[in-house]
């Protein structure tokens, strides 16, 4: 299959999926059932300036069926970008025609200080792009054509867009549809674990760097479509020295080792920055939410899970087993060039059924929540109204002598095993955080040989098809010759000719260790580390530290016959900074009646083990 260039989820809201729903995946929700009459209309397209209360001009275009009467009200989907929301000449996209053909009217911005819009972009979502969301919809309902409905949808930053639209309240904003956000963005993109994701703030940065210059590319190079009105191109001229002023996002990003760091240019924190600290807001709306996650794309799962917990609002929740975007299907135990499941005109068709329950007054529009998920290996959908699955029962397996993952506690008071870190070791380049720069696939190959790099402790044969659905949560006994570092953790499956599969993993800082007793910004049921700075504690020379933290979430089948394996590394090359700088520490996890290092496993169903013992939650 054909891999993407690293730009083409940043221009496109929706990815371009293979076709074809996969018959191997037992459907407990069927996707893009609706039935809704449909047109076959030409687009017309016109590139307008909104003007803002402060004076900024928000470049637009607007999407409407050529043959509307002036008499016809449309409702409108709004995309807001930070990607240029068109190339100069492209014709309205297969999106764009879906909707109108479906009887809306189509808005595409770019935000401010972006694209062909005027101002001042200082980071992602700041107050003035949210506060110009609701001003942008101002707009859209005193429009000639428009029915005083707003609905908004968006792939990875327009995700954020579309749900942050509707903090501002304003009554024509019926439902959102968020694929893909960063929700909490230090945790789950920029530092999960409290330590810098250089790969992706670098490639990002440079990457919408050369958009606020407008730099052309393809062939022929072309750049950011100016306004209609445009003629000499002198209004988008003086956009983009406007756009001189933003700051560099690598540069910035480099500042940043705790929730609370504001780095210069910003005026702002991640958290001030992340959807979660606009709780009240969302709630006061009421808006539905439906979104979309993987669980195999960054911590995108962690983030939808986390909303879908805390937001009172009406909330349904997808989460698949795909890159970021969900243009392809990413399921470790299938072949990476599997069909994507839902197809690409399901997923579109899904959008529009969930739109039309909150628009066209039907009343078996969803109220509570629903959540539709997919576990790994099993290759099913299931639904369920709850999160953490009442069902699921914890199983802790400790590690144990000879690398080994035993549902026995130690009774020995000695046993310890020693990693001198190997930061050579690495997940590759098509990993969950790799997807996030252009939506490629991810595809974890057969994990035996990068794990002779790392530390693992590996079960015994599983006797039982064992289902585990939530946060695993590892606790480590360690100490190490330095003071800081990087603790990473993989779950694995092993199967019964070696192969080792990916499953997920999770990360923690050791200067971030402390687990902290202030009220969460929002829920998750895994051990709350504030990373903020006056929470910072090093780890001291020949002291034991007890290092707790969670892993991203899953819902995984592991068969009987496999094996679990937990493997411990200090480092991945090729994402995240090295920690530290210098020197290669050598970390001793402790495994003895006293101070005993484990992982808690959610089990929904199958004994992993007869000796495994369950907690409940």
């Amino acid at each position: 299959m054909k891999r993407r260039n690293v730009l083409s989820l940043i221009i496109s809201t929706m990815l371009v999926a293979p076709m074809g729903v996969a018959a191997y995946a037992q459907q407990a929700y069927q996707f893009g059932k609706c039935e809704v009459a449909q047109a076959n209309r030409d687009a017309d397209l016109r590139a307008v300036y909104i003007t803002m209360p402060d004076g900024v001009k928000i470049a637009a275009d607007v999407i409407l069926p050529k043959d509307l009467s002036a008499e016809a009200k449309l409702p409108a989907v709004l995309t807001q970008t930070r990607y240029w929301r068109a190339t100069e000449g492209r014709q309205p996209t297969g999106a764009d025609r879906y909707w109108v053909n479906y009887g809306y009217a189509v808005v595409n911005t770019d935000v401010r200080g972006t694209g062909a819009s005027f101002g001042r972009w200082p980071a992602p979502w700041s107050r003035d792009e949210v506060r110009d969301m609701g001003d942008v919809v101002k707009w859209i309902v005193a429009q000639a054509w428009s029915n005083g409905k707003v609905v908004t949808i968006g792939t990875s930053y327009t995700a954020n867009t579309a749900e942050l639209t509707s903090v501002s309240n304003h009554p024509a904003v019926k439902a959102v549809m968020p694929r893909f956000s960063d929700f909490d963005l230090y945790k789950q993109l920029a530092m999960p674990g409290g330590f810098f994701n250089d790969f992706f703030a670098r490639e990002w940065g440079n990457a919408v760097a050369a958009m606020d210059r407008n730099d052309k590319r393809g062939n022929p190079p072309i750049g950011v479509r100016p306004v209609d009105d445009d003629k000499d191109r002198k209004l988008l001229e003086a956009a983009v020295r406007d756009h001189r002023q933003n700051p560099g996002v690598y540069e910035a990003s480099k500042e940043i080792s705790f929730r609370d760091d504001r780095p210069k240019g910003w005026d702002a924190s991640m958290d001030d920055l992340s959807t979660f600290s606009f709780r009240k807001e969302f709630e006061r709306s009421k808006v539905p939410i439906y979104g979309w996650a993987s669980w195999l794309d960054a911590g995108t799962a962690e983030g939808a899970l986390a909303r879908f917990m805390t937001f009172n609002n009406p909330q349904r929740l997808v989460i698949g087993p795909w890159s970021h975007g969900a243009g392809y299907h990413a399921s470790p135990f299938l072949p990476p060039n599997t069909p994507t499941d839902p197809s690409r005109d399901a997923q579109m068709k899904e959008a529009m059924c969930f739109f039309d329950q909150y628009l066209k007054g039907d009343a078996n529009a969803p109220g509570g929540k629903e959540l539709i998920y997919y576990t790994l290996g099993e290759e099913k959908w299931k639904t369920t109204k709850v999160w953490p699955l009442p069902e699921a029962k914890t199983q802790r397996w400790y590690f144990a002598a000879d690398n080994g993952l035993s549902p026995s506690a130690p009774a020995s008071q000695s046993g310890e095993d020693k990693y001198p870190v190997d930061f050579d070791a690495t997940t590759g380049t098509k990993n969950r955080w790799y997807t996030q720069m252009g939506g490629g696939d991810v595809v974890y190959t057969d994990r035996a040989e990068a794990d002779k790099r790392l530390l693992t402790y590996t079960s015994a044969p599983l006797e039982a098809d064992t289902e585990l659905t939530g946060h695993p949560v590892v606790t480590l006994h360690v100490t190490s010759t330095a003071t800081d570092g990087a603790f990473i953790v993989y779950l694995e499956d092993v199967d019964e000719g070696g192969r080792v599969t990916y499953i997920t993993e999770g990360m923690l800082r050791a200067v971030h260790r402390k687990i902290s007793t202030e009220t969460q910004p929002y829920k998750l049921p895994i051990p709350y580390h504030s990373f903020k700075r006056k929470d910072a504690q090093p780890l001291v020379a020949g002291q034991t530290a007890e290092i707790t933290f969670g892993l991203y979430p899953t819902s995984v089948l592991i068969k009987k016959g496999h094996r679990i394996r937990v493997a411990l590394a200090g480092a991945d090359k090729d994402t995240f900074v090295r920690l530290p700088a210098e020197g290669t520490p050598v970390i001793t996890v402790a495994r003895d009646k006293r101070h005993a290092s484990f992982i808690d496993l959610p089990v929904v169903r199958g004994t992993a083990s007869s000796g495994a013992r369950a907690r409940t939650h």
